[in-house]
């Protein structure tokens, strides 16, 4: 009987010594997964990535990077982050970098961001790159580096008209660092460009670079174009606007698309009998903005 009762102490202390090793050897995670859920970005092409950022302790840690195909599948969706700091995280932004990145900080050309709540974030570019809930936009037809009555339906300015004086036509917020909007005219199915621009009331960027700001010294200092020489191949100038589609679209600066880019607050079809010198509105462009989700 006492040989039993030994056994069985021994026994007991086997068991909890070994219960006791396998507690000590129990291994802690140092890392855990941020999946995105993110529609609608577009393939930046083979000079830029995009860049997932956490922002702990105010300062922002990079997830990694990814790219987008022509069908807007991300590469990928799940990455391997440092448990502490993803569990410390406040805050998701997305960044578009150069392909051959040496700068370790994030890139002015933020697009999505959200604040966590819980293990969650809802991320969006309204907050980052602009609302253009309230945008609004006006244009004429008219070809004022040719002289008057010369070409009038091939040309398209961003102002209004409707007093009889030019006037700023489109109302856009300010954009963050990073962003320009750009004026696109679609023409035999060619998205043409009337110029980069930030600020709504001032001739665009084209108009140190191409004739077709004011030769003659009389183009008016809003954004816009007159189509009348160097057009591109499959299109002819002096071209007749009527009927074609008009855009305004948001794009990554430094940009290298000569396309527009995802974000096309403003969009409008120029009637078929439009006249030149009148004032048209025009509405919500197809893309006002892009949403995900971010879950850790």
């Amino acid at each position: 009987m006492r040989k039993t009762i030994l056994g069985f102490l021994a026994l007991s202390a086997l068991v909890f010594t070994s219960c006791s090793n396998d507690d000590d050897n129990t291994v802690v995670p140092t890392t855990a997964d941020l999946t995105l859920n993110i529609n609608g970005l577009e393939d930046l092409g083979a000079e830029y990535k995009y860049e997932g950022w956490i922002i702990v302790n105010g300062a922002p840690v990079s997830t990694g990077t990814f790219t987008v195909d022509a069908s807007g599948n991300l590469s990928k969706t799940s990455f391997t982050v440092n448990i502490n700091q993803l569990n410390s995280a406040t805050k998701f932004v997305l960044t578009i970098e150069p392909a051959n990145d040496s700068d370790p900080a994030p890139a002015n050309t933020k697009i999505l961001a959200g604040d966590f709540s819980s293990n969650t974030a809802s991320i969006s570019s309204s907050g980052i790159v602009g609302d253009f809930s309230n945008a609004a936009g006006k244009y004429i037809l008219a070809t004022p580096t040719d002289g008057m009555n010369n070409n009038e339906r091939s040309g398209i300015w961003f102002l209004d008209l409707a007093s009889g004086n030019p006037a700023t036509g489109l109302t856009l917020p300010t954009l963050s660092a990073g962003w320009k909007y750009e004026g696109w005219v679609v023409i035999d199915g060619k998205a043409i460009s009337t110029g980069t621009f930030t600020a709504v009331d001032q001739a665009d960027d084209n108009a140190a670079t191409t004739p077709f700001k004011g030769d003659m010294g009389n183009g008016p200092g809003y954004p816009g174009e007159d189509f009348l020489q160097n057009a591109p191949d499959g299109v002819t100038f002096p071209t007749d606007l009527r009927g074609k589609t008009v855009v305004i679209s948001v794009e990554p600066d430094p940009d290298n698309s000569t396309n527009p880019f995802t974000l096309k607050p403003l969009a409008h079809t120029v009637p078929a009998d439009a006249n030149d010198h009148v004032t048209f509105s025009m509405g919500a462009g197809p893309v006002a903005a892009i949403t995900g989700t971010v879950t850790r």
